[in-house]
């Protein structure tokens, strides 16, 4: 008679491990069963959590069923004690809540003055250049601000990877791109208008338009595309 031969989590090659793969390709890459078996931490020592969360759908017909389950019925899943079911329930009524909750209004940017109310008072104090981009949808509604880089008093370091890298990942539409300089002073350098240019080349290859450089000083701004740079 033949000895069976398990392999636990840790024995399982790095890219099969659903913490790893997490980390390496984000939540959106993982199976509801690997997402269930990282809630759970642990199996049991006949039980592999990959194994215990594949359990748990199947007793609850999928994950609608397992979102309808309370405590009690999780735990009547061998392997599943208090603590695994109250992390289980507490991470899908999370889950449910954001589903019900009504979308965020975003700001729209159609002018240089929305741009600029957007980023106007978290950028105007800064004591070191910080280099940001506004991500956009096809509406033009802000999705996020993303820090692409912190320089010097007088300058930042922007690669033109760094600063689509966001926008890609968030299906973005358009970029608005933001800085700040120190002195109070928005005046564009040399610099600022070099690296725009690139960056708006850059953005056609990639179909992502590049719709104004906001540049933060003290309680002034400057947009580079009303300055014709753009």
């Amino acid at each position: 008679m033949g000895v069976e031969y398990r392999l636990t989590i840790k024995q399982m090659p790095e890219e099969m491990r659903p913490r790893e793969r997490m980390l390496r390709y984000g939540p959106e890459a993982l199976t509801e069963v690997e997402l269930i078996a990282i809630l759970l931490r642990s199996g049991t020592p006949t039980t592999t959590s990959l194994e215990l969360a594949s359990q748990l759908l199947a007793c609850f017909e999928g994950i609608r069923g397992l979102m309808a389950a309370g405590v009690e019925e999780l735990q009547g899943v061998k392997g599943v004690g208090p603590a695994k079911a109250t992390e289980i329930r507490a991470a899908l009524e999370l889950g449910r809540r954001v589903a019900a909750a009504p979308p965020a209004e975003r700001p729209v940017i159609r002018t240089p003055e929305d741009a600029a109310a957007v980023v106007m008072e978290d950028f105007r104090h800064l004591d070191r250049e910080h280099f940001s981009v506004l991500v956009l949808n096809t509406k033009h509604q802000v999705l996020a601000t993303e820090r692409v880089s912190v320089g010097t008093l007088n300058s930042s370091s922007v690669h033109p990877r760094e600063v689509f890298k966001s926008a890609v990942r968030r299906s973005a539409a358009a970029l608005v791109l933001v800085h700040n300089h120190p002195s109070g002073d928005p005046t564009p350098s040399r610099q600022d208008i070099e690296l725009t240019g690139r960056l708006v080349e850059a953005g056609k290859i990639m179909g992502i338009e590049i719709l104004d450089h906001i540049i933060v000083g003290d309680k002034k701004y400057t947009s580079l595309r009303a300055e014709g740079f753009i």
